[in-house]
């Protein structure tokens, strides 16, 4: 069987330098280099280069697809923009790790599976990518996520409780969707956990004043000095989460009251999978039950329809008798078919009608006269017509 490995590195906050070019090139001869990816396709062979210490190093993203059902994503994001202590409580299973580099934070979610199939990872990454700016906003829906897909795999105890659940769970934006997808969750379960996240627009509404005036508040407490920094920061434009980094810092400022909307219970890992597991019976039932009434909608349907074309037949019956007769005489395979659909017809309406003896005697006139033609005298048979 072939083999097939995907990796894709992307180099987000600061584009890759000639020199990284020349080091990442001497790693692979073979690889797509750019000022800001690095990409590689393996049919056979390894990659030589370890991708842990190449996002340390050079990138903000990588992804790893293969054949045998591995899909893999990192993601590095400054220190200083993450709660850690926050995003730590997500980090439970085996699934997922969070890798402190200096300044940096690496995020590594893997998920693996006997039951795959072939897939190829150009394009797969594009997607994600958001994901970064998503938890540098702090948004760490990705992260309960991954947490899920512990528990989902087994690799979180039965009695253990959730971590926080974010605000807007079950509206998942496409790179949360391509996450999901990624990480093959179950989506029944996402719904399920979703039931004890509040949506992100009544958290707004709610508290969206409360928070302007906290931060200004915060702003006009910083001292001047600072602020000039910050200033020259800006003015400077050499840091792309200058406001991403001051956002943070404020968030740590505020109480749990100010950061948690939420007042439902959390859930064990049990309660949350077996409630998934009663709602995939549900809704499976529901489907079938669905697909039944639809089943006996159309077959009602088609028996009116039937009821209708077998009424207007009536009082044609020797017209179609005779082109029964002439569609055989061409010995013509689609014209054989035909007269058995006219004579099912034919059936059809003599039940109909209690006039299925005459039906049967001309029937074996039709089959008298047309002995030798075998393949027609068979497609009688086949169909029950004697």
């Amino acid at each position: 069987m072939s083999e097939y490995q995907y990796y894709e590195f992307q180099a987000i906050d600061k584009p890759l330098s000639e020199k990284d070019r020349e080091v990442l090139r001497n790693i692979s001869s073979r690889a797509q280099i750019t000022s800001t990816s690095f990409i590689n396709e393996y049919n056979y062979g390894n990659f030589k280069g370890d991708p842990l210490k190449l996002m340390e190093k050079y990138f903000d993203a990588f992804l790893y697809v293969t054949n045998w059902g591995i899909h893999q994503l990192m993601l590095k994001i400054p220190r200083k923009l993450i709660d850690l202590d926050l995003a730590s409580q997500y980090c439970i299973g085996d699934s997922w790790t969070i890798y402190e580099k200096g300044d940096y934070l690496i995020f590594d979610f893997t998920s693996e599976t006997e039951d795959y199939v072939w897939e190829e990872g150009d394009g797969y990454l594009l997607p994600l990518i958001s994901l970064r700016s998503d938890l540098i906003r702090g948004d760490y829906r990705c992260l309960y996520l991954a947490w899920l897909f512990c528990a989902q795999m087994g690799e979180i105890e039965n009695d253990d409780e959730e971590p926080p659940v974010p605000a807007n769970l079950g509206n998942l934006n496409a790179s949360l969707e391509s996450f999901a997808d990624l990480m093959r969750l179950d989506k029944d379960l996402i719904q399920v956990a979703a039931e004890n996240s509040i949506a992100e627009q009544k958290s707004v509404q709610n508290d969206q004043k409360l928070k302007i005036q906290k931060l200004e508040t915060w702003i006009d407490g910083l001292p001047n000095s600072e602020k000039d920094t910050i200033i020259f920061r800006l003015i400077n434009g050499n840091d792309p989460h200058l406001g991403n980094e001051l956002l943070q810092r404020f968030r740590k400022t505020l109480s749990i009251k100010d950061t948690q909307n939420n007042e439902k219970a959390s859930r064990t890992v049990i309660k949350l999978l077996q409630k998934a597991e009663a709602y995939t019976k549900e809704k499976d039932r529901q489907i079938a039950e669905q697909k039944t009434k639809e089943k006996i909608r159309k077959e009602k349907e088609a028996a009116i329809a039937r009821e209708k074309y077998l009424n207007g037949l009536a009082g044609r019956e020797n017209e179609i008798w005779k082109k029964i007769d002439a569609l055989i005489l061409t010995k013509k395979p689609t014209n054989y078919d035909e007269a058995i659909r006219l004579l099912i017809d034919l059936k059809d309406l003599a039940k109909k009608n209690n006039t299925t003896s005459l039906f049967k005697s001309r029937l074996i006139g039709i089959r008298e006269n047309h002995s030798r033609k075998s393949s027609f005298i068979s497609r009688i048979d086949s169909n029950s017509l004697h």
